[in-house]
């Protein structure tokens, strides 16, 4: 009886997903005569039970294609947008599953796809996950699939940098992806030169990174490159935070309250003299 597999990819896109798309499957079927079953958009198509079957023809020239052909979402099994409402669609996904006779479902994606892996793991599913992302944080994990094509091109981008900055005396800062991790910011920035590499792992002060490129100008080097990790903090960060959440609280607002008018009274009913003169004749009001 042959053996089926799913396969999803899930999180942000990544270099390499196809290519691994392309090696699960090659080994399924060459080497254990396996049938898999590709869900469209990450987890939303493991509920929505949105399939592509692959076979060497869907598997063919995807090596050198970027992207994913079986497309991925952000969206998570137990927080998962339905109309308005956010449902957990947990117990669907188990239903899709068992309806393809699955034998175990494999995830590709990042440290939120691992999450909601192991989150189905825990409901009767045999799930393989492997790690997908440009961060390389992934815990356990030596090295992710799509953090060297990052890595090269975070190098790339930070050498060209260089003949623009000397040319013109500029001190360029660069940002790089990462997460909390500091992995591409610092191989980047040793591999293409940068002069300070700023990494969510140590935090910096400002003071020492403009004493670092003083020196540089006093050694005569007229021009510095800064690669600087999304993660990375100054140590002053938290009591500067403080200080501007001081300075931007709002006055309390008043309550604004709907004027309401005055019930119109007649003369005959109002149980206080009325301050307009009724419309009698001059001798009925003397009488």
């Amino acid at each position: 009886m042959a053996e089926f597999v799913g396969i999803l990819t899930a999180g942000g896109d990544s270099p390499g997903l196809n290519a691994a798309i392309r090696g699960v499957g090659k080994a399924a079927i060459g080497a254990y005569g396996m049938q898999i079953i590709g869900f469209r958009d990450g987890f939303r198509g493991l509920m929505q039970d949105r399939t592509l079957r692959l076979a060497g023809p869907e598997l063919s020239g995807i090596l050198t294609v970027g992207g994913t052909i079986l497309g991925t979402s952000r969206d998570k099994p137990y927080k998962m947008p339905v109309g308005d409402q956010t449902m957990d669609m947990t117990s669907v996904m188990l239903e899709t599953y068992h309806r393809h006779h699955l034998d175990a479902l494999v995830c590709l994606g990042g440290g939120g796809t691992q999450k909601n892996a192991y989150h189905l793991s825990q409901h009767d599913m045999n799930v393989i996950t492997l790690p997908k992302t440009i961060d390389n944080d992934v815990w356990g994990t030596d090295s992710t699939f799509g953090f060297d094509t990052a890595l090269g091109i975070a190098t790339e981008a930070i050498d060209r940098l260089h003949s623009t900055a000397h040319s013109h005396h500029r001190i360029i800062v660069v940002e790089l992806m990462g997460h909390n991790a500091g992995w591409l910011a610092l191989g980047g920035g040793i591999a293409g030169g940068a002069d300070v590499i700023l990494l969510p792992e140590i935090p910096y002060d400002v003071e020492v990174v403009a004493d670092a490129i003083r020196r540089r100008q006093r050694r005569g080097s007229g021009f510095s490159i800064v690669a600087v990790s999304e993660g990375a903090m100054s140590r002053r960060m938290p009591s500067s935070w403080r200080r501007q959440k001081r300075r931007r609280r709002r006055p309390k607002r008043r309550k604004m309250t709907k004027r309401r008018r005055a019930p119109r009274q007649s003369w005959s009913s109002s149980p206080k003299p009325c301050r307009t003169r009724p419309s009698v004749s001059r001798a009925a009001w003397k009488n």
